[in-house]
């Protein structure tokens, strides 16, 4: 099997070394931290759920606790890796760890976004979160399948999960803002926001299909 580890800058940075640091003398495992990210995931989807039946100021806060939420797993997805690599403290449960975790934490977060939408476009609103969510499953089965045939792990987006989750920040924080001062024009940011997602996620499934078909054919024709 390939190693599967995303390539982030981030990883490289001062105050990521020291976090990972502190998580290692602190005793926190990887595989805590990679569940942690799903109880930030379902208190995101708990913001977004409460959100669609607020108004004004309420509505905001709401909304920007699920982009904290979003940066928060994001922070869990980053350390646990460097908490198994750079401090040797992985188990034998931390390939599990590092994907089924990661799977859940997409569906809260793009399905709670859709139903945020539930009462603004009861009709679409909820199915463009159900959609990405599938999206986001399918471009990690597509990468995965890679990797199981020999490929080396494919991180290519256009709406890789880093891709996704800026942009559902983004959708986040614009609704909020404009909860307060256009609140009728609110939850606009945040169906254009997961409707983009569906659309740069769909052309990841369909980009990493193609270059594993391309990584196929060369490797059968070279054998």
């Amino acid at each position: 099997m390939t190693e599967n580890r995303r390539p982030l800058k981030s990883r490289g940075t001062g105050w990521a070394t020291g976090l990972a640091r502190l998580c290692a003398r602190t005793g926190l495992s990887p595989d805590a931290i990679s569940a942690l990210s799903v109880g930030f995931a379902a208190a995101g989807f708990w913001a977004f759920w409460v959100a669609a039946t607020t108004e004004g100021a309420d509505r905001a806060a709401w909304l920007f606790a699920a982009g904290v939420a979003i940066q928060l797993r994001l922070l869990a997805n980053l350390l646990d890796g460097m908490v198994a690599v750079e401090h040797g403290r992985g188990g034998p449960l931390g390939p599990v760890w590092n994907e089924l975790p990661d799977r859940i934490a997409d569906a809260l977060f793009l399905v709670g976004a859709g139903m945020a939408l539930r009462i603004y476009d009861p009709a679409f609103g909820p199915v463009l979160g159900w959609t990405s969510a599938l999206l986001a499953v399918l471009t990690a089965y597509i990468r995965e399948l890679g990797r199981a045939l020999g490929q080396d792990a494919d991180f290519v987006g256009p709406g890789a999960k880093p891709h996704r989750m800026a942009a559902l920040t983004l959708g986040c924080l614009v609704a909020a803002g404009l909860a307060v001062t256009l609140p009728d024009h609110s939850f606009a940011a945040l169906w254009l926001a997961l409707a983009v997602i569906v659309l740069l996620t769909a052309v990841t499934a369909v980009r990493r299909t193609l270059r594993l078909a391309a990584w196929l054919k060369a490797r059968d024709g070279s054998a």
